[in-house]
């Protein structure tokens, strides 16, 4: 097994693991955040929380325009400055619709990572093996719930 292909993988599956971490973080702030911002519960689930949900769907939908035009390692850049900026500006966001844009904008790179991460795995893996290293992306969505453990580990809550 190469080592370097491994290694490239992983971290392009790493948008599960993402995933997984973002939705337990909300989970356990949004009742604070309904609190803090006074929102409905129609208006706080649907843009406080649901705004990443919406973005991963556009991102997945679109996300194989910039793959096949820029390329799949610069859309996978790209993923990664769109979850930086996400995370800077979700923790910096003073009320509810600009937390929910920049969850949004975090959503986009998930749904887009889920596209980008399978194709460049498969463009970087030698082709005797490429099956092979394609069936590692199924890693995406096995992090999931590796990035909830994470954050839900029952030693850190006593």
């Amino acid at each position: 097994m190469n080592s370097k292909i491994l290694r490239i993988s992983l971290i392009a599956a790493l948008a599960g693991f993402l995933f997984g971490f973002d939705t337990v973080v909300i989970s356990g702030a949004e009742k604070k955040l309904q609190l803090l911002w006074n929102s409905s519960e129609a208006f706080h689930g649907t843009v406080v929380i649901g705004m990443a949900l919406f973005g991963t769907v556009i991102g997945a939908i679109l996300g194989g325009i910039p793959t096949n035009k820029i390329g799949r390692k610069n859309t996978l850049i790209w993923i990664g400055v769109l979850y930086s900026v996400s995370a800077i500006g979700s923790a910096f966001a003073n009320d509810p619709v600009t937390f929910g844009i920049f969850r949004f904008i975090g959503g986009l790179g998930v749904g887009a990572s889920t596209v980008a991460a399978p194709s460049y795995i498969s463009e970087i893996a030698p082709p005797k093996t490429a099956e092979d290293w394609l069936d590692s992306t199924n890693l995406c969505w096995f992090w999931y719930p590796g990035g909830i453990y994470v954050q839900l580990r029952p030693e850190q809550h006593r």
